[in-house]
């Protein structure tokens, strides 16, 4: 019996499985058959006989068919990696030598900015707007980033009375597997892959079976810039397969992902075993919390922005609105009238379209299933709760969703608590300053949270006491590169960001000399 067929307590129909479909048959025309990129080049696996299709999510269009592949294939990006590492051709470089690889991949990527945006958007269904201005243009300031901050960093030393000194040195961590959710891939990979490099370690990356466009465009420029062979590799695949076999492969020592929680605990299961070094970046249920002295009209517009971008596929939208009682009334109608009239539902690849496609069919079943599993739990649909229905033929049959608010839910419901990740918001009432703080830490994750008043002694107190990896006060997603991000709880282990990531990608080594 398929999961899709299973009904929970309530009797509503369980979501399926948010897997795209495989092939054993390839069509006659290969030119949209792309490859895993191994030992500097893109490689002909006659052994991979199942490939997965790869469809727009806006249009359901083929774009191309992704190898499945499994551990023969990652055994091929290991030994590609130990060959490099053995070398020295990419970790005997300087740091300045390895930052100049990382820039020219940046302007590469610039120069393609246009054809990045394409495919992202294709791939991933979010507008082509959006893709080129915050996902494309946040890999080139990653690579950028990262270039300057390798140039930058610096070691320890330390004299001892005895004339004996010790000196810290800092080298590459080893070969750093890297697996990538759907919702922002170039963004997230790039993030990644970039201190990864920086700090001269192997890569073995792996974007999501969901969307593997733009990661596979990097590795054509990375094979255009001529990085070393086997500082870079490039694999595709279902996580239970490739995922699996990077996690899970002795001589990887790093390992960095992005994803579910329930994901991350498996990952963190597997690497355990071989004491890697994991950093997870998990799920969330991100709390907005109101206060009464805070404009309501700006709150609304924030919440406009920070609950839906990306159509809510960000992990760090505010999923959960906690607005103080004398306002919540007139907050509510503003948001409702400010999506109502600045939501453009359409096509992805028109530049009008404010707001693009879930990631698939079977996602936006998932987001759909807790809109009715709300309205159970006693909970109101102000707006939204259905499928969008558009008059374009050719997106006519597109996973798109209408942007959600429900209210009155107890803020300890399912819908309350569990991650939908979707274009859906709920909406509580608090009176208290200590009943809004047991709301917004109720949950089990703890990435971030947003904080919006004039008060800014309740902000910094209130701060503090919010059991999340990272607080916005009066604002949301200004993101700094130079600080740590990363959640508390069940949203992840570690941090990322800055000297954060190259202290992650890096080993410390402490030298002692008798002088």
């Amino acid at each position: 019996m398929s999961q899709h067929s299973l009904t929970d307590q309530h009797g509503l129909t369980n979501p399926p499985a948010n897997i795209p479909q495989s092939t054993n048959s390839l069509p006659s025309s290969s030119s949209n058959v792309i490859r895993n990129f191994i030992g500097g080049q893109f490689i002909n696996e006659e052994y991979i006989n199942e490939w997965i299709v790869n469809k727009n999510p806006a249009t359901n269009e083929v774009i191309s068919y992704v190898p499945c592949s499994k551990e023969e294939t990652i055994q091929k990006a290991v030994d590609a990696s130990v060959q490099c590492w053995k070398s020295k051709s990419w970790r005997g470089l300087s740091e300045e030598d390895r930052a100049k690889y990382l820039d020219l991949i940046a302007d590469q990527i610039e120069k393609r900015i246009d054809e990045f945006a394409l495919a992202e958007s294709r791939d991933t269904g979010k507008p082509i707007t959006l893709a080129k201005n915050m996902d494309v243009a946040r890999a080139v300031s990653n690579f950028r980033f990262f270039a300057q901050a390798v140039r930058q960093q610096s070691t320890k030393a330390h004299l001892m009375s005895n004339k004996t000194i010790n000196y810290t040195t800092r080298r590459p961590a080893g070969i750093v597997g890297i697996i990538v959710p759907w919702n922002l891939p170039i963004y997230l990979l790039s993030w990644k892959v970039a201190p990864a490099l920086a700090c001269g370690n192997c890569v073995i990356a792996k974007s999501s079976e969901l969307t593997p466009m733009t990661a596979h465009l990097l590795a054509e420029v990375i094979e255009q810039v001529k990085l070393p062979s086997g500082a870079f590799n490039l694999v595709h695949g279902y996580g239970k397969d490739c995922g699996s076999a990077i996690v899970a492969h002795p001589k990887i020592n790093v390992i960095t992902f992005t994803g579910g929680t329930a994901t991350g605990r498996v990952v963190s299961q597997m690497a355990a075993k071989h004491f890697k070094k994991v950093s997870l970046e998990l799920g969330g249920k991100n709390p907005m919390v109101v206060f009464g002295d805070y404009d309501v009209t700006k709150a609304a517009e924030l919440a406009a922005r920070s609950g839906f971008l990306n159509q809510g596929q960000i992990c760090l939208c505010t999923s959960r609105i906690i607005v103080h009682e004398s306002i919540h009334d007139e907050f509510v109608e503003k948001l409702k009238q400010l999506l109502e009239k600045n939501t453009k539902i359409g096509n992805p690849l028109e530049n009008t379209t404010t707001f693009g496609t879930q990631i698939s069919e079977e996602h936006l079943i998932k987001i759909d299933y807790y809109a009715q599993l709300a309205k159970l739990e006693g909970g109101t649909i102000v707006t939204g709760g259905k499928r969008a229905e558009l008059q374009d033929e050719s997106v006519k049959n597109g996973a798109f969703y209408t942007p959600t608010i429900i209210t009155g839910l107890d803020f300890k419901s399912r819908t309350a608590t569990e991650e939908i990740f979707g274009p859906v918001v709920t909406v509580h009432k608090f009176s208290t300053e200590e009943q809004a703080l047991e709301m917004a830490n109720h949950v089990e994750y703890g990435l971030c949270a947003v904080v919006l008043t004039n008060n800014l002694s309740i902000g910094h107190r209130f701060s503090d006491e919010l059991e999340s990896g990272i607080v916005w006060v009066n604002t949301w997603l200004l993101r700094d590169l130079r600080t740590p991000f990363g959640g508390m709880k069940q949203s992840g282990v570690g941090r990322e960001g800055g000297d954060y990531s190259l202290e992650f990608y890096s080993e410390d080594k402490n030298i002692c000399i008798n002088l």
